[in-house]
């Protein structure tokens, strides 16, 4: 199987950090018993992480307004 880069991520999503933050909360969800989006054998679980962005499989959700008087 090819390698994931960052520059297949970054295809997605705008810029680095975001893609840390989407990957950081992907693996948590991950340990926490949600199940893979892609199929890959034997990969760690932020590998998996960047997989499911660089596939499109996870997107950015709009940041909710909040609304303050």
């Amino acid at each position: 199987m090819a390698r994931i880069t960052i520059d297949d991520c970054l295809k997605r999503v705008p810029n680095r950090f975001l893609l840390a933050n989407m990957v950081s909360k992907r693996v948590r969800q991950i340990r926490e018993g949600s199940e893979y989006l892609v199929s890959s054998p034997r990969n760690e679980d932020i590998v998996m992480s960047l997989r499911e962005v660089a596939a499109g499989k996870i997107k950015l959700r709009p940041e909710s307004q909040n609304n303050k008087d």
